[in-house]
């Protein structure tokens, strides 16, 4: 079972910017899409942004222009450039792969904070 472990997540300023990077195990993360989740208090968790095996990009329109999702599949790793931040933006973030039935196991997330 590939087993998801996100990080980079942390405190900025509202304009700023963090890297998010999600490291997966397991031999089956290339063949798969992923995506980015977040989840604020009190919400349900939503996809934000995705990537297909082969590169192709979506992105909920609250985050188009801002965030940048890519993927490295030598390293088993994908990753949320997050520009200009916003207070909204405020969530843990998740990565999984939004089209696997069963998604595999969530991992534990990491918090972002935008706040001056």
């Amino acid at each position: 079972q590939v087993q998801l472990v996100e990080s980079g997540g942390g405190l900025v300023q509202p304009g700023g910017s963090l890297r998010l990077s999600c490291a997966a195990s397991g031999r089956d993360f290339s063949i798969n899409a992923m995506g980015w989740y977040r989840q604020a208090p009190g919400n349900q968790r939503d996809l934000v942004a995705s990537i297909t095996r082969g590169g192709t990009k979506n992105y909920t329109d609250s985050v188009k222009g801002r965030f940048t999702i890519s993927r490295d599949n030598t390293k088993n790793t994908v990753y949320l450039q997050m520009n200009s931040l916003r207070p909204e933006d405020t969530a843990v973030y998740y990565c999984n792969a939004p089209y696997r039935r069963p998604q595999y196991y969530w991992g534990q997330g990491t918090k972002v904070t935008v706040s001056a």
